[in-house]
């Protein structure tokens, strides 16, 4: 189909956006796409494209915005249960240290999702992939975590799996044993590394090679905080990892500095996710390096927390900022990636643009696919928002509902308003 009369047509060609400078968005003014077997065919304005395929089947954005559908490079979408009642909690003035310590947090989570049955865990996650396609995200990153023993995480990996072939949401799964340490090992940290390390990470392997043929291993993912998993921990599991061949990234300085993000830049982690107490020297240092900052500001929001990555620091330095909702169960319980870039906008300090990068090119980087997805150009994969509103920056400005109209994934339109 010919996509055509687009207000702002916001390609962000070129690839990622890293950097202090103004953000260039490749806007083409009354812009028009042309997609062909779920790939973007041709890129240029109305005029343009209609004279050269006049006989294609059109769609007209009637004066809307298009762009690039939004990527969530950091979320926990596969879980049983919810934790309303820590909410209260924290109103009441808990800490998230003092809930995990008195047996919620994580744990909670784990216990629920230990529970589930694998169709009542597979509901209540295609409950929340649909709302986030609704919303505009045609790709997501996944995470595993709520189960911490073998049989449970690859039960989570193999519902999303299944949700990944059914679509439409497309997923990137992450397999995250090392979220936090079961109750049952308690005071025994060092035992569960050392498994993780040694049968988790290898049969986890075995297993995506045998149910997923010919694809990339999913990322691994860990937990670098206090209550978590320690700097020496966080390595043996990271390099376990990497000497496996899976890309990895890493959870750190959400609540406290221990040296994550320096170690994710040491091992060559294709990203860091959280960065709220990022030292200065880490920062310059993630400037010069190829690991995305994927910053959650749902996460402080949701906690009430003042403290946000400091993203401008990042982004003078040199460093890829990319931006996701955390969607979990705890802090963060949001499928909206519009509502990440009104916080990003207002917290982050940063531009329209500069969010609307971190939440598409960028956030493509953070999960290795900006080759495919992200932006708006000839041979990429045709996965597109058509606004209800004819400028992008509304997206910023306005917050608490949606301006997507209709979602585009691999060519194929669904209306959502």
């Amino acid at each position: 189909m010919l996509l055509h009369s687009a207000s702002q047509l916001l390609t962000l060609a070129g690839g990622p956006r890293r950097g202090p400078d103004p953000v260039d968005l490749g806007l083409i003014l009354d812009g028009a796409v042309l997609v062909r077997d779920g790939l973007i065919a041709d890129v240029d304005s109305t005029q343009e494209l209609l004279a050269r395929y006049p006989n294609e089947q059109r769609l007209d954005a009637r004066g809307k915005a298009v762009l690039p559908g939004f990527i969530d490079p950091h979320t926990h979408l596969v879980w049983a249960g919810d934790r309303a009642a820590e909410f209260e909690m924290r109103l009441q003035g808990k800490t998230y240290i003092e809930i995990m310590a008195a047996g919620g947090g994580i744990n909670a989570t784990v216990r629920a999702t230990r529970g589930a049955t694998a169709e009542e865990l597979y509901r209540q996650t295609r409950e929340r992939a649909d709302a986030m396609f609704r919303n505009g995200t045609t790709t997501a990153e996944a995470k595993t975590g709520y189960g911490l023993e073998l049989q449970a995480e690859l039960a989570q990996l193999e519902t999303l799996v299944r949700l990944d072939e059914e679509g439409p949401l497309e997923i990137v799964p992450t397999f995250m044993p090392a979220h936090a340490v079961p109750p049952e090992f308690k005071g025994r940290e060092d035992d569960y590394t050392r498994l993780v390390c040694e049968r988790m990470l290898p049969m986890s392997a075995a297993w995506w090679k045998k149910r997923c043929p010919g694809k990339r291993l999913p990322f691994v993912d860990v937990f670098c905080e206090t209550g978590a998993f320690n700097l020496a921990q966080t390595r043996r599991i990271l390099t376990s990892a990497r000497d496996l061949g899976f890309p990895f990234r890493a959870h750190v300085d959400e609540f406290e500095n221990l040296g994550g993000a320096a170690l994710a830049v040491e091992l060559g982690a294709v990203s860091i996710e959280h960065a709220v107490k990022t030292s200065a020297i880490e920062i310059q240092a993630l400037g010069k390096s190829e690991t995305v900052v994927v910053s959650l500001p749902c996460t402080p929001f949701g906690l009430a927390e003042p403290h946000y990555t400091p993203a401008r620091q990042m982004l003078d330095a040199g460093a890829i900022l990319a931006l996701a909702t955390d969607l979990n169960p705890g802090t963060a319980w949001c499928e909206n990636m519009q509502f990440v870039i009104a916080l990003a906008c207002r917290y982050l300090k940063l531009t329209p643009a500069e969010a609307l990068a971190a939440a598409t090119i960028n956030a493509a980087r953070a999960i290795r696919c900006e080759e495919r997805l992200g932006s708006v150009e000839v041979g990429k994969q045709a996965d597109l928002l058509i606004l209800s509103v004819a400028d992008f920056r509304q997206l910023a400005y306005r917050f608490g509902g949606s301006l997507v109209e209709a979602v585009i994934k691999r060519g194929h339109l669904t209306r959502v308003k």
